[in-house]
């Protein structure tokens, strides 16, 4: 597996995280972890996605 599908890979599991989060956070109004736990995951993603554009 090269670097690329390595960061990849982290961000497809990031999106996936999140939109679980998402899902229980706004449609179940049960939130599934902390906000500053959702702001690490965030902040985590962005910082992919900014170092390694399309």
């Amino acid at each position: 597996m090269t670097d690329h599908d390595k960061v990849a890979a982290e961000a497809a599991l990031l999106r996936a995280q999140l939109n679980e989060h998402n899902y229980a956070y706004y449609v179940q109004d049960n939130p599934s972890i902390p906000d500053i736990e959702y702001d690490r995951l965030i902040k985590r993603l962005n910082i992919i996605e900014s170092d390694n554009p399309k």
